[in-house]
């Protein structure tokens, strides 16, 4: 089987797929001190509760965007898989997507891997919002081709920086206010916080749609994006497998074989 692995900010998403199909997933918090041992005990655990060991892992691809954490993650699979890892964004890893702006070094593995989920998934220009640490809005092409997008604060960091730079303001928790005026202070900040990144959202995707002057499908993904179902006037999917899908593409893109069960 093939472990997937999505290393972001604020959690890491594993997933394992058996060449036909996916088997199961799980998100833990990501913490760059936590060492190869703790992951598999962990992993070890969770496998086993699906009937599954660590020996049955046969492949792993990762996406990172904490550094920290890679030595950890590459022993982990070194060690308890004895597979040598994949890490999207190094030089041996085809990515298999046409970059189309002024500086390709710089966007991140996520981002990239992102869009080829979605390219998989959805037909047409998309719009891929990725709502974690940073909420991104990311233009993919008809042919999958990545073409710019869009980095804001995530609304995690909104809430702590109330927080933290207001001495009045309590740590309030995220989640949609029963009515848009607040009648204190934190159904205030709560609605301010929830209506605000609506307005974020549904704001940057219809001037993106005016400026790319072509139809566009809007696809939301990431660990807060279901908060704003039912909300936003612009997105048209909410799917949270975006990152598994195109990891298990850019495998099947640098490893011809088949997985084995």
């Amino acid at each position: 089987m093939l472990l997937v692995i999505d290393i972001g900010n604020t959690n890491t998403v594993f997933a394992l797929h058996n060449g036909t199909d996916w088997v199961t997933r799980w998100r833990s918090s990501t913490d760059p001190t936590r060492t190869a041992d703790d992951y598999a005990v962990w992993l070890s655990a969770l496998m086993a509760m699906e009937g599954l060991k660590l020996s049955d892992v046969k492949a792993c691809i990762l996406s990172s965007v904490v550094p920290q954490a890679q030595f950890n993650f590459r022993n982990l699979s070194r060690r308890y898989f004895d597979v040598e890892p994949i890490f999207v964004g190094e030089p041996d890893v085809k990515i298999g997507v046409p970059i189309r702006i002024r500086r390709p070094e710089q966007v991140g593995a996520d981002r990239l891997v992102a869009a080829i989920g979605a390219h998989q998934l959805y037909e047409g220009a998309l719009i891929v919002i990725d709502s974690g640490t940073a909420t991104t809005f990311d233009i993919v092409g008809p042919d999958g081709g990545f073409e710019g997008g869009i980095i804001s604060p995530g609304i995690n960091l909104s809430v702590r920086a109330l927080h933290d730079a207001a001495a009045q303001l309590p740590r309030i928790a995220i989640q949609r206010p029963p009515q848009v005026i607040g009648q204190d202070t934190v159904a205030a900040m709560q609605s301010g916080v929830f209506w605000g990144y609506v307005g974020l959202i549904d704001g940057l995707v219809k001037r993106v749609k005016a400026e790319y002057g072509a139809p566009m499908k809007i696809i939301a993904t990431g660990g807060v994006a279901s908060l704003f179902e039912g909300a936003s006037e612009t997105i048209d999917h909410y799917d949270q497998s975006l990152m598994e899908v195109g990891l298990l593409e850019v495998y099947r893109r640098n490893h011809k074989d088949e997985l084995k069960e």
